[in-house]
């Protein structure tokens, strides 16, 4: 499949870059806020028009000069999405006019040697629209007037010009790519360990926490296959997230681990195990994914011994102990210490998530653990398994048929999932049991 052709959004803060995206993405994808500078890293989008599809990235907003660190990574960003697009589209806007900024940047997109489309938005009135005629100034060509908002004043005349070169999808794509969300609280090292998968700076990362705001996709190459890879916003406490930009990152992150197929938890090994730890890994397992816990930040822990990692994973066991099913891998983001078995582990992982199990294979192994361990009767009444079978998988689902579905208690519930990990593995990933009642046949 040919590479899908690359439009990059570019601009000063503030101008409507993201809510330009969710127009064109026809939902709420990019974070949007009065603020500007919220979208900060590159993000992805796949768009499709009249049959095209097309990759969008939108970028933060810049300001060539500014000696701010989080800016300068800003700026870099938006250059590196110039240099990886065909096209770009340089967003200004038109109830402004023309900023000091805007000649700045006008400069730098010249030089990239782009096709560049200057775009006008705010044009939500026939008013505003003969304004577009000042941007000529930027010397940048016909100035293109939309308004992102409202959706009106010429957003579909803009991507039949930008896609006139385009070539028609003529097959249906589909993405057999494992989507590994990277997740964790605030400053745990996420982005680092992106930048390092990806060997390339491609989110900013500062050693003030929550410099990530959106969920941002990225695609890596790991032994001849591709996998997404989903870097999140830190996850913080409820109590200590401002309501607002914050907010929206918080949500995006969880909404990515339930889009995801594994999540990787991320804790950090000079801090040990915390308990928005414990309530991440809730939510992942909650959403029936595969998780690997990678205790990041190894390269930190002094007088290592040969026990080291087994009692550290001891220890985790002991605080987590509903994740003792899940791999744990120590890694340096810094060091890039075995940042492979990231790609390793999900591989394991995901297998297991889909694994099926043939009925009469579960069967056997449930009537040999009731026989083993048949459940206490509870007033005179004792469960009976008439028969399993799987119903489903991401994560493993099972359902048993029993005389009285009442009689099935969590602890027994435990018990049967131990034995069916003991025989079956589902390695990395929660399992769901379920009874339901079936009169016995006489």
């Amino acid at each position: 499949m040919n590479r899908k052709p690359i439009v990059a959004i570019v601009g000063r803060p503030n101008v409507g870059k993201s809510t330009f995206v969710n127009r064109l993405f026809g939902k709420r994808h990019s974070i949007v806020d009065d603020l500007p500078g919220v979208t900060r890293d590159r993000i992805y989008f796949d768009i499709e028009w009249q049959n095209k599809v097309f990759t969008v990235i939108d970028t933060g907003g810049i300001i060539p000069g500014d000696e701010d660190d989080i800016m300068v990574s800003i700026f870099n960003q938006a250059q590196l999405a110039c240099e990886e697009a065909d096209k770009i589209i340089f967003l200004v806007d038109g109830q402004e006019g023309i900023n000091p900024v805007d000649y700045d940047i006008a400069n730098i997109l010249r030089k990239s040697g782009k096709p560049v489309y200057l775009t006008v938005n705010k044009c939500d009135n026939k008013e505003s629209l003969l304004m577009t005629s000042d941007f000529y100034g930027l010397s940048l060509g016909e100035p293109h007037g939309i308004s992102a908002l409202h959706g009106s004043g010429g957003v579909g005349d803009l991507l039949e010009i930008i896609t006139e070169d385009f070539e028609e999808n003529k097959d249906e794509i589909t993405d057999d790519r494992i989507k590994i969300a990277i997740v964790g609280r605030p400053n745990a090292g996420k982005s680092s360990i992106v930048n390092a998968v990806l060997d390339t700076k491609r989110v900013i990362v500062s050693d003030v926490s929550g410099t990530t705001r959106d969920s941002i996709d990225s695609y890596v190459k790991y032994k001849d296959k591709e996998y997404v890879i989903i870097d999140t916003a830190g996850i913080r406490k409820k109590s200590k997230v401002d309501y607002g930009v914050e907010k929206f990152a918080v949500d995006r992150a969880i909404r990515s681990i339930r889009e995801c197929d594994v999540a990787v938890l991320v804790t950090d090994a000079s801090e040990g195990i915390s308990d928005q730890d414990k309530k991440i890994s809730s939510i992942i397992t909650d959403a029936g994914k595969g998780i690997i816990v990678a205790i990041n930040k190894w390269d930190l822990i002094e007088n290592k011994k040969s026990n080291t990692i087994n009692q550290f994973e001891k220890n985790l066991t002991t605080q987590i102990p509903f994740l003792s099913y899940a791999p744990k891998i120590f890694i340096s983001a810094v060091t890039k210490q075995r940042l492979g078995q990231i790609f390793e582990e999900t591989e394991k992982v995901y297998e297991h998530c889909t694994k099926r199990i043939s009925t009469g294979l579960l069967n056997k192994v449930i009537n040999e653990a009731y026989a083993l361990n048949p459940p206490t009767s509870y007033k005179g009444k004792r469960l009976k398994i008439l028969y399993i079978t799987q119903a489903a998988t991401q994560p493993p689902t099972f359902v048993l048929f029993v005389n009285n579905e009442q009689l099935l208690s969590d602890s027994y519930k435990r018990y049967l999932e131990n034995k069916l990990r003991e025989a079956f593995g589902f390695f990395g990933t929660p399992i769901r049991i379920s009874a339901r009642e079936r009169k016995e046949k006489k």
